[in-house]
């Protein structure tokens, strides 16, 4: 089979190397495609590929209707928002995403962000500590659950809210469970979100959650851009002058936000939570894997478009 790594963003060197030799040893052929301009290079690229592995990659219909022998797609990452999983299913292609390969990452940035605005983005200002403080965690999956235990390490109290766990389940995990959103913004000092893009989450978090935040909270965003309302941000931050944001997915009015509130917002210029060596080889060989097994035995463990 042919396999198609197509990254805009591309894998460490290594990574790719990786990736190759799992592809490779398993008697599958490989192509590469990375830093590619257009979208159209991607859909000239996939047209003779049986399997594609992408990262932030937009894998629209047009892509699905271009790769004729295209029968898997695996999204080295967790969400995998960036695949039309109508058309992959309506053309009878497997998605799979790699689910704790980045979370590890995605946690660590989280709790460096926290510290960030905690230190008023480490200018010569008074700041604060983040022990004590608590801190809300909202969907205590792979990466929740690790922010909420490396932020308890650092002495933060944790509340966490999961419609798809049970109380006792969060409990293990070393939160506090509460029963609705509006709780979870009430007592949050800081905020982590960690909820997919889905058209019940899409502009979800606007300004009637954010300004039922405490005085002087937080909120974390190293999730989707699209689950905050971003006009109702603005308005949030506009009249309580003691909250702040920050986030890995730069919001589309990031400009008028800086401008407006300087230091109590933050955004980075591309989106960083799996940008670490680790999680890159983490998820790129377990994208070659779960390829390789797909072909060799039909596991499809990790289907996303059931």
């Amino acid at each position: 089979m042919k396999v198609l790594i197509a990254t805009q963003k591309p894998f460490s060197a290594a990574a790719v190397a990786g990736i190759k030799d799992i592809l490779s040893s398993n008697g599958h052929a490989v192509a590469v495609l990375e830093k590619y301009p257009e979208q159209s290079d991607l859909i000239a690229a996939v047209a003779d590929a049986d399997a594609l592995i992408i990262r932030s990659d937009k894998v629209t219909a047009e892509v699905i209707e271009a790769a004729k022998n295209l029968k898997i797609v695996v999204r080295a990452g967790a969400g995998f928002d960036n695949v039309d999983l109508a058309a992959a299913t309506a053309h009878g292609i497997i998605v799979m995403n790699t689910p704790g390969q980045n979370s590890n990452a995605v946690a660590e940035l989280a709790l460096a962000m926290m510290i960030f605005m905690a230190r008023t983005q480490f200018t010569p200002a008074t700041g604060s500590e983040v022990m004590g403080k608590r801190l809300g965690v909202q969907a205590y999956g792979n990466v929740g659950r690790l922010v909420g235990q490396k932020a308890k390490a650092m002495g933060m109290d944790i509340i966490a809210l999961d419609p798809f766990l049970t109380d006792e389940q969060i409990v293990a995990g070393g939160a506090k469970p509460v029963h609705s959103v509006e709780e979870l913004y009430s007592n949050s000092d800081y905020l982590s979100i960690h909820i997919p893009a889905l058209p019940a989450t899409i502009k979800s978090i606007g300004y009637d959650l954010i300004t039922k935040m405490p005085k002087g909270a937080v909120l974390v965003n190293t999730a989707r851009k699209e689950v905050i309302d971003e006009d109702g941000l603005m308005k949030a931050l506009e009249e309580r002058p003691d909250l702040r944001y920050v986030t890995d997915v730069m919001p589309d009015n990031y400009e008028a936000l800086k401008e407006k509130f300087g230091l109590r917002v933050f955004a980075t210029p591309k989106k960083m939570g799996a940008q670490t060596a680790e999680a890159n080889m983490n998820a790129g060989l377990a994208a070659a894997r779960q390829i390789c097994d797909y072909f060799a035995t039909g596991n499809t463990r990790f289907q996303v478009n059931k």
